[in-house]
């Protein structure tokens, strides 16, 4: 009677509350090739069943013949065939349901990683749930599409902007400098003014003391004669203080402007 070797049970460790998402992933790497090699084994006695039915149902059938043209042994022989085949048959299906309950066993103790494995199961090879995570998948896709050409409109419109305040930019620092000449150049012009003002107000000072010049010859003239020059005299110094106190007042608003005459 052949005998089949059974693989080593593997151990299992009940799951902690506190591992990581990472351990639960190798976790269940490492219980699906479990998983497959149960199904495998299971597929390889039924197999190894079938063959051993079929040869025994072919040799019965042979047995059968030399039974009713031989002699009673044959048909001796023939039920210790089909003991042989009984016992073979519950030792596969000791050692079929021994597999099984070890692979429930291993889900039983490790729940997270058993309801993973079906849900995947069930998106992978049921109809229905597949169609919905592959419409899922396009709704993901088309909303990441969507969400990339308006994040490149808005990368754009921002480019646009910085092109804008570029420009503005450079208009402000054109009028900055145009003002700034003309700052310097105002200055230049107020510095000469006020040097052309300050050379009339010594050309006034030089008309008083002539003034006063005048107004000592005017007391060696003849009072008649004398009357005459006096009042011009008198009239031309009192014009020259007058435009030298207004030109003086000049004079310090240039100053207060930080401007050195």
């Amino acid at each position: 009677m052949a005998t089949v070797a059974e693989s080593p049970e593997s151990e299992t460790h009940p799951p902690s509350h506190d591992y990581s998402k990472t351990n639960n992933l190798q976790t269940f790497n490492q219980t699906t090739p479990f998983i497959d090699y149960v199904i495998a084994q299971a597929q390889l006695y039924h197999q190894a069943f079938d063959d051993g039915v079929n040869s025994t149902i072919d040799a019965a059938k042979s047995r059968f013949a030399q039974i009713r043209s031989t002699s009673y042994a044959h048909f001796n022989q023939t039920l210790d065939s089909l003991d042989d085949l009984k016992s073979q048959y519950n030792a596969y299906e000791d050692l079929l349901f021994g597999k099984i309950k070890e692979g429930v066993l291993v889900a039983a103790s490790r729940p997270l990683i058993t309801c993973g494995a079906a849900a995947a199961l069930g998106l992978t090879v049921l109809k229905r749930p597949r169609r919905v995570l592959y419409y899922s998948t396009l709704r993901l896709f088309a909303n990441e599409e969507s969400m990339i050409s308006r994040a490149h409109a808005e990368v754009k419109e921002l480019r646009q902007s910085i092109q804008l305040l570029k420009a503005e930019g450079e208009k402000l620092e054109k009028s900055a400098l145009h003002a700034e000449e003309q700052f310097l150049h105002g200055r230049t012009k107020l510095r000469q003014a006020g040097k052309q003002i300050r050379n009339v107000i010594q050309s006034a000072y030089k008309i008083e003391r002539r003034a006063g010049g005048l107004k000592d010859i005017l007391g060696e003239l003849p009072k008649r004669e004398a009357s005459l020059f006096r009042s011009q005299v008198y009239q031309l110094a009192s014009e020259a203080k007058k435009e030298k106190s207004s030109l003086s007042k000049e004079i310090s608003k240039i100053s207060n402007y930080g401007i050195s005459v």
